[in-house]
């Protein structure tokens, strides 16, 4: 059975005690709805200020909401839309600080202010995104965005 256990030290040895965990919680699970599903829970837990993490689905014209920890999301967002289809179109990761300043930005949880978005991509095909808002101004660094583009690639190697 996993057990997820306190984070401790500085940002960087947290991310690479999450990530450790991650390992864990997804060795040997090919499932990829599965795998999202405790992976959104795990990160969720393990990381303060956070109000959203979860997963969108590319079903190759827009994303549709997957497993995620937070309130009720929006079920589908368009490429041309939000962080998230921002980051699916270009394919790489959005780090904002202010939703409220983002162009086209789309208010699932009005108490989102800042948000992290990693684009997800297996055998050079968009799969999806990984999506995480907090409620605090500029809540993710580059340390953060390092953290969670190391916690995406885990999930990605589990898959078949």
């Amino acid at each position: 059975m996993f057990t997820a256990t306190s984070l401790s030290g500085g940002k960087r040895e947290q991310y690479a005690q999450l990530a450790e965990q991650a390992r864990a919680l997804l060795a040997g699970e090919r499932d990829r709805i599965a795998n999202a599903a405790n992976l959104s829970a795990l990160v969720s837990h393990a990381l303060p200020g956070l109000n959203w993490v979860g997963f969108y689905f590319f079903d190759g014209t827009e994303l549709v909401v997957g497993p995620f920890q937070g309130l009720p999301a929006c079920v589908r967002i368009p490429l041309d839309k939000g962080v998230c289809g921002a980051a699916a179109r270009s394919r790489e990761t959005q780090r904002i600080d202010d939703v409220h300043a983002f162009p086209g930005h789309i208010a699932c949880d009005a108490a989102s202010r800042s948000e992290l978005v990693v684009p997800l991509v297996h055998a050079g095909e968009l799969l999806g995104v990984f999506d995480l808002d907090s409620p605090e101004p500029a809540r993710f660094d580059v340390e953060d965005q390092q953290g969670l583009e190391a916690i995406a690639r885990i999930y990605l190697e589990a898959l078949p």
